[in-house]
């Protein structure tokens, strides 16, 4: 029983033994039984007749007004320990919640870690990852907002509010986290979808401020808590530093294909030693429409059909890809351009099944293509067992169709298409037949003009990018843990001896940040210089190389209706094409129906789309129906 409690019992007894009294008092009991008695024992020439009456009627009410007292002062006491118990416990809380926040960030930065091996190692890439960093920027986020403000609160109520603005020499300066926050919220505010989707351009700057965000953040948990998170912070500074690098080296562009269905294909020229697999994505940038822009687009060429050419293709929609189809449109000779890449997938997973069917909607047909002509190539190789292939391809438009051209390369007067089980269906969403004759725009090649200082396209570090990206890792963190450890040892360590203190706190995490850059700074120059210099006389031969002709285009006789097809390939494309018109695909029909032990139903499009494909084969109409979606969104 706590003291409060039994204080507050014997109140309780004193106070209903008063009112006794005074129920008592009228009665023939008192006056004749006990007040004689009283009297007798309790009057003395002290009181007089006084006695009786203080100790029955005065002393217990000021027995319990004294005692209360103390009472209320226990209680006080009591609040002021629950109180500070209360402070310390949310003091406690809120830096456990910076720590957990801290924990997300040891994971944040390897999925946008384009170039580095840890993704391919467990079978990811930076685009199908690129969502669990999302996930993990919002929660740490939501902890670190949580953290801020439970530390403010804190500050608050124990009137320590000038902590805010204290940059303390031996521990957390507060005013680097705040400074780090705020950059943390202008990047976070901006990511939303609503707001990144309508004002990518805004969501796109803002996100540049990640660099002095980490600065900030790291000068804010110092350098034993920056050596928690620092492996993911480390590749991603060596990938984004190589990145930099390979994009300061203009790509040749050879030609680019302008669809009628305001679609661009751009190709470019490339090492032969550069080996990327089917649905791989390339960055590109483009200075006379924006220098600080780069954006993703998906690699439709096959680095075995293909072994001097990569290309790309850009749908017409947003406002730099319009800029972009202007600039083309306006007969352009040359055009400058820099790529970062390619990124994309270890392996050609989708090989293993018996047969594939690839639904697709709109431009997600792209990552189709590079698959297609993989199976095209493979088929050539009488060893080699490709699956079958059915192609469910909706358009808008009639004009649309024209990106069947692409399922071929542009130079294609060897591919042997025949030896593949392809089937195409496309539907045609808002159109009918007779408007195959109405159109008049025609698919044109613009062939640009080469310059001396473009270069064909490569990996960063040549044919052996994993080996020399290896070599860049280890050797620059041998060297930073070398410096770093001989720095410590007699510079460090002598001024703690000399001046009895530790060493600055937010010096010692400068000191850590300088040697980190410095390091990654200096391997990486060295070893991308040397890798160009090796390759430089391949490049200059690749160069030399004479463009193929324009090839005609298979699909020209839906808009010359007379004009003959001169290529068997393309002759066999159209033969294995079926047009729906007016009407959507109905997968619901489609997809039970197809023959196999073994389907692998790939889907790129819009959400509705992959969620209806995805609800369709885990449905358990047919057993044989392996899903994958393939999504550019986040």
């Amino acid at each position: 029983m706590s003291m409060g409690t039994a204080l507050r019992m014997i109140f309780l007894v004193v106070f209903i033994g008063w009112l006794m009294v005074w129920v008592l008092l009228p009665t023939t009991i008192y006056t004749q039984a006990w007040t004689p008695k009283l009297n007798c024992k309790l009057n003395s020439t002290y009181f007089g007749e006084q006695g009786t009456n203080l100790l029955l009627f005065s002393f217990p009410m000021m027995f319990i007004a004294a005692l209360g007292c103390v009472y209320l002062h226990v209680q006080q006491e009591s609040k002021k320990i629950n109180s500070k118990r209360w402070q310390t416990r949310l003091r406690s809380v809120s830096f456990i919640l910076g720590y957990v926040g801290n924990i997300c960030w040891a994971f944040l930065f390897f999925p946008v870690s384009r170039g580095s091996s840890i993704l391919p190692l467990a079978g990811l890439t930076s685009e199908s990852s690129i969502k669990y960093h999302i996930w993990l920027g919002h929660l740490s986020m939501i902890l670190f907002a949580a953290h801020t403000i439970g530390f403010i609160i804190y500050w608050g109520t124990t009137h320590q509010m000038a902590e805010m603005l204290e940059w303390r020499k031996d521990w957390v300066p507060n005013v680097a986290g705040e400074i780090a926050f705020v950059f943390a919220m202008g990047m976070w505010v901006t990511s939303y979808p609503r707001v990144r989707r309508k004002m990518f351009e805004v969501f796109f700057y803002t996100h540049h401020l990640y660099g002095f965000y980490i600065f900030f953040y790291v000068l804010h948990v110092g350098a034993a808590y920056f050596c928690m998170i620092l492996p993911g912070i480390y590749l991603f500074f060596v990938d984004r530093f190589l990145r930099f690098l390979q994009s300061r080296r203009r790509a040749r562009l050879v030609s680019a294909r302008i669809l009628p269905c305001d679609t661009v294909e751009l190709n470019f020229s490339k090492s032969p030693g550069l080996i990327y697999n089917p649905t791989s994505m390339l960055f590109l940038n483009v200075p006379s429409i924006s220098k600080l822009q780069w954006h993703p687009f998906t690699i439709t060429s096959n680095c075995n059909m293909e072994p001097d050419r990569l290309s790309i293709v850009i749908k017409r929609e947003g406002s730099w890809s319009q800029k972009l189809y202007q600039e083309l449109s306006s007969s352009l000779d040359y055009l400058n351009v820099s790529v970062e890449g390619p990124y994309g997938p270890t392996s050609s997973h989708f090989l293993r099944h018996e047969s594939l069917v690839m639904v697709s909607g709109g431009s997600g047909i792209t990552p189709f293509i590079s698959i297609i002509r993989e199976i095209i190539f493979r088929s050539q190789s009488e060893e080699l067992d490709v699956p079958r292939v059915l192609l469910i391809c909706a358009f808008k438009n009639v004009a649309d169709l024209t990106m069947l051209n692409l399922l071929l390369p542009i130079s294609d007067t060897h591919t042997q298409i025949s030896k593949m089980q392809l089937q195409i269906d496309a539907y045609v969403t808002r159109e009918n037949e007779q408007t195959f004759t109405d159109s008049q725009k025609h698919l044109q090649t613009i062939w640009f003009k080469s310059d001396p200082f473009d270069s064909p396209i490569s990996a960063a570090l040549g044919p052996n990018n994993w080996l020399w990206l290896g070599a860049i890792i280890s050797s620059s963190f041998v060297m930073f843990l070398l410096i770093l450890g001989i720095f410590t040892r007699y510079y460090i360590f002598p001024i703690e001896q000399e001046t009895y203190e530790p060493y600055h706190f937010t010096l010692r995490a400068l000191w850590d940040i300088f040697l980190v850059c410095t390091c990654i700074f200096i391997a990486s120059s060295a070893i991308f210089l040397w890798c160009k210099k090796q390759y430089a006389k391949e490049y200059e031969r690749i160069l030399n190389l004479e463009a193929p002709t324009p090839p005609t285009s298979p699909w020209s006789q839906f808009y010359v209706a007379d004009r003959e097809l001169e290529s068997l390939p393309h002759q066999s494309l159209v033969q294995a094409t079926k047009v729906h018109f007016g009407a959507k695909p109905d997968l619901k029909e489609i997809l039970p129906r197809c023959e196999g032990s073994d389907i692998g139903v790939l889907v790129c499009g819009p959400r509705t789309m992959r969620h209806e494909v995805a609800k369709i084969c885990s449905s358990g109409l047919a057993d044989n129906l392996h899903f994958e979606s393939i999504s550019f969104n986040w």
